[in-house]
Parts: structure tokens; C-alpha cells; sequence
């Protein structure tokens, strides 16, 4: 099976838990969980029994030690996770509604993530050839978005099969605006894609047929559409259909389209050849169905990588891959 690696920011997620009233002050609680949506997909990945690795870059502070322990905890390589000397951590505090719902607030000025260098992208990346893994989290500025492209460029050059999960968070851009352009730009270049429906909505600007129809022309080769707990689609160049999502007692979100969209790799790394995988219906339903299972457990507990479920939980789901 082909090893995934992930690029891209891993973050202190703060959880809002519940609040106590102190001297006539309600104070809220918030419990700190390892996460960021690359290092989820990581987590999730090496849950499922595969080999994940995770290049990033944290603070060299109490988070960032505690970023690197979880990760390793979990089996993930943490050989390319740098330490910036002055730089600190990302957060994010995560609030739920009664649905189970996240709003993030995040605090990523500067941050160390965002501070990843081109000259810590390292030839090791790929000498396995893995499946390279990122989302739009490392696009929020031009200098970044410049480390990722050239990452992207050579994982493409290595032989590598590209990844991308949209994942757009407002809150982490310039005003709150996503830059439309810089993403279309970048993952024009991905063989497999995660949206969420609003998602290629807003990146296909009114013309979903024809976005879909201009990736699926170059590298695309798979594209998922989540859309909450409505059916996911899947479209590839010879195939087009949807599978229903199961009903769950949902708690939490915040990782479960990072389990999906390592659901759906955890299938591409086990294949030998993804345009075979692509091009038989029975095969990508089947896949579809094991991802969506992968993000549906996720869903009933709390936090990211303690969330993420492990292959034992899911595996007769597996059963049915052709």
C-alpha cells in the first residue's frame, strides 16, 4: 500500500465543553484537542492502518510539543514536523451548536504554519512516492500559497498522486474572503478532490457543469462532493452518482471530513492503479460507502484525532471493496 503524506498546519483546537459561573461571571471551559485539518487526515490514515507522514511546521512552545507527542502518539512520521525558534502555534477555539455544528475562531497571525520556508521542502518527501495530501488552509497568503505550489509541483515531478480537500475557512483569509482564483488555480492540479457542496458552488462561480467539466479534462480523476448528512456525490470521467449517508447521534464535526477524505485515500493507496479504480462504478461506490462511514463515526465524539475511528471499527465496511 502507497503512504500518504500530509502538508499543511496542525493547530490547537480548543473545544468549548461547557461553562461554570464563577462570582456571578459565567465562565466558558475549553478543552485542548490536537488537530488542523491535514494532521486530522494523517491521524485518520494512520487509524486505518496505513503509513502517514505529516510535514508542517508548529512553534517551538508548550502546543507545539504537544502537536508533535499527539501526532507521534498516533503513528504518524513526524520526521518532517519543523519548530519555528520564535514563531508560535496556530489555535482555533470551536464552538458547537445543538446539532453538533462547529464555528471556529482561529489565531493564526504569523503563526508558524504560515511561516514554512521553500527550502524545508525536502527531497525525502518523496522518495516513497506517496499520495501528497493538502487543502486550502496553506493558500490564505501569497507566500505560502507559493511554498504549496512549489510542494505540489514537485510531488507531481516524484510521480505523486495529488490530494486536495477543499476545505475553506473563511475566517482564516485576508477579511474573511477567499482568494476564488488562487484556488482554482491550485487545485487544478489534484487527481482526486473533496468539496463540500457550498464549496464548489463558490469556486465553480455559477457554472458547476463546466467547472467539473475543466478538471475532469486535465489530472482530475475523482471528485467527492460532501453535503452534511445529504448524499455524497462522487464524478469521475466515465461515472456520476450519489450514496446516502447513514443516520447518527452527531455530537461533534469538527474532523469528519478529515476521516472521509482519509477514508477515500486509505482506498486509492491500497489500489495499484488509480484509473482503474476510477473507471468501475462497483469499485468507487464501494469506497465512497467505507469513507462515509469513516466520517459518520467521527461525528459521534468529541475533538479531532481522538475522534478519528480505527480500521477494527470500520473494517466490514472494507469488506466490500472489490
Amino acid at each position: 500500500m502507497k503512504p500518504l503524506l500530509c502538508f499543511g498546519e496542525a493547530l490547537i483546537d480548543f473545544l468549548n465543553t461547557g461553562s461554570a459561573t464563577v462570582d456571578g461571571v459565567e465562565l466558558a471551559d475549553f478543552r485542548q484537542f490536537p488537530g488542523g485539518a491535514p494532521a486530522n487526515v494523517a491521524v485518520a490514515f494512520a487509524r486505518l492502518g496505513g503509513q502517514a507522514a505529516f510535514a508542517g511546521q508548529v512553534g517551538d512552545d508548550l502546543f507545539g510539543s504537544f502537536l508533535e507527542g499527539s501526532l507521534a502518539h498516533y503513528g504518524v512520521d513526524v520526521r518532517f514536523l519543523h519548530k519555528h525558534p520564535t514563531a508560535k502555534t496556530a489555535l482555533a477555539f470551536v464552538v458547537l451548536d445543538s446539532d453538533g455544528d462547529r464555528s471556529f475562531s482561529f489565531y493564526r497571525d504569523q503563526t508558524a504554519d504560515l511561516l514554512f520556508a521553500a527550502d524545508q521542502i525536502s527531497d525525502d518527501w518523496f522518495v516513497d512516492r506517496p499520495v501528497f495530501h493538502v487543502c486550502s488552509n496553506t493558500l490564505t497568503n501569497a507566500d505560502i500559497t507559493t511554498v504549496t505550489q512549489q510542494a505540489l509541483d514537485r510531488a507531481s515531478q516524484a510521480g505523486c498522486t495529488i490530494s486536495v480537500d477543499a476545505n475553506l475557512r473563511p475566517g482564516l483569509w485576508p477579511d474573511g474572503v477567499v482568494d476564488r482564483s488562487r484556488c482554482v488555480a491550485t487545485f487544478r492540479n489534484a487527481n482526486f478532490i473533496k468539496f463540500a457542496k457550498e464549496e464548489i458552488e463558490f469556486l465553480a462561480d455559477g457554472d458547476q457543469i463546466g467547472y467539473v467539466k475543466d478538471l475532469l479534462a486535465g489530472p482530475t480523476r475523482l471528485i467527492v462532493i460532501t453535503d452534511g448528512a445529504g448524499p455524497v456525490e462522487y464524478i469521475t470521467r466515465q461515472h456520476r452518482g450519489k450514496i446516502a449517508t447513514p443516520t447518527v447521534d452527531v455530537i461533534d464535526t469538527t474532523a469528519a471530513g478529515d476521516a472521509f477524505s482519509a477514508g477515500v485515500l486509505r482506498g486509492l493507496c491500497a489500489a495499484s492503479d488509480l484509473d482503474r479504480v476510477v473507471s468501475d462504478a462497483e469499485c468507487v461506490e464501494s469506497l465512497i460507502k467505507f469513507a462515509i462511514q469513516c466520517g459518520s463515526l467521527t461525528t459521534t465524539r468529541e475533538g479531532a484525532f481522538p475522534a478519528l475511528p480505527v480500521f477494527s471499527e470500520v473494517a466490514e465496511f472494507w469488506k466490500d471493496m472489490p
